[in-house]
């Protein structure tokens, strides 16, 4: 039994386990026109692995046995998917709702101009990394010309509706600069909706503050800086266990680009699948089992419990 686990069992009297599957989310690859110093799948320009066409076809299946209320596409840079747009065509027609995490500059890169409007028209949801509302913390975290980029995405999209219909959600990411854990997510939202409508008059529908997960680059940065050991102290020492009940391993399932499954999308970067005898590839999926399965955990997972929490949908407490 790891150290999460105990300190879980302490805190419920039992073991961390799925509830049900609301969430499907897709990796559709790692390809992206960033590398940012955080990722936690080491996303990168160079990164060839990418979703096909027939894994896709088997996520649609499951798709429409699960029934779930979201399928949530992430990467690398999911727009840089080839099959893309075919694939939220087909998750759309099937009555599910959409959503795509997006890094905000792959949709201004050449033939990509159409993309927004494109989103709009299958009422996809959008979230979209914005480190911080200042340019130097997000030119050192994501490089340069990111910040500038980023934000005439934003108006792009906010000249079409989104962050401004409430049908069509625009919700921006913040990740802490260091090694510190995000502040509250209220008060910041506050600051990010005055800065930046007072520098650029642009808008967002929510903000979602989350935790740098001791994983991938951030967790490589770290080591070369000596500080991983420091990290992890820090959010052992803030577990919370309030944010256990809204933990996202608990109502979602994670589908690699090759149709692997896996808990949640910390997991899939560390190659960590589903246990509890569940069948581990999308091909064989089996709503029922993953619905009651246990949840594979390691030390990384006090990440989304130190603090405030924190998830896919930002804080949890």
């Amino acid at each position: 039994m790891d150290s999460f686990d105990g300190r879980v069992e302490e805190a419920t009297g039992s073991v961390l386990r799925c509830r049900g599957i609301d969430t499907i989310q897709v990796n559709l690859g790692l390809m992206c026109n960033q590398q940012c110093r955080h990722c936690h799948v080491s996303a990168s320009p160079i990164r060839t692995e990418s979703m096909d066409r027939h894994t896709m076809g088997l996520v649609a299946d499951a798709v429409r046995r699960a029934r779930p209320s979201l399928v949530d596409l992430t990467g690398g840079a999911p727009e840089l998917n080839p099959f893309f747009r075919e694939f939220v065509e087909t998750i759309a027609g099937l009555g599910v709702r959409v959503q795509v995490r997006t890094n905000l500059t792959a949709m201004m890169l050449p033939g990509k101009s159409d993309l927004p409007g494109f989103l709009r028209e299958h009422g996809a949801g959008l979230v979209a990394s914005l480190p911080c509302y200042l340019e130097e913390n997000v030119r050192s975290q994501r490089g340069e010309g990111v910040y500038e980029t980023s934000v005439e995405a934003i108006r792009r999209l906010n000249s079409i509706g989104y962050g401004i219909d409430p049908a069509l959600s625009l919700d921006l990411v913040y990740n802490p600069g260091g090694t510190f854990l995000p502040p509250g997510q209220a008060a910041l939202e506050a600051d990010y909706r005055r800065e930046l409508d007072a520098r650029f008059g642009i808008s967002f529908s929510r903000l979602f503050t989350i935790t740098n997960m001791p994983v991938g680059r951030y967790w490589a940065g770290l080591g070369r800086q000596e500080k991983g050991r420091e990290y992890l102290r820090l959010l052992k020492e803030s577990f919370n266990p309030g944010t256990l009940d809204g933990l996202m391993c608990r109502d979602m399932v994670s589908v690699r680009w090759d149709g692997a499954l896996f808990d949640c999308d910390f997991n899939l970067a560390l190659g960590l699948p589903v246990g509890d005898g569940c069948p581990g590839h999308v091909r064989d999926f089996d709503a029922d089992a993953l619905s009651g399965r246990r949840i594979v955990t390691g030390e990384h997972c006090f990440g989304c419990a130190a603090g405030c929490g924190s998830s896919c949908k930002g804080a949890l407490v």
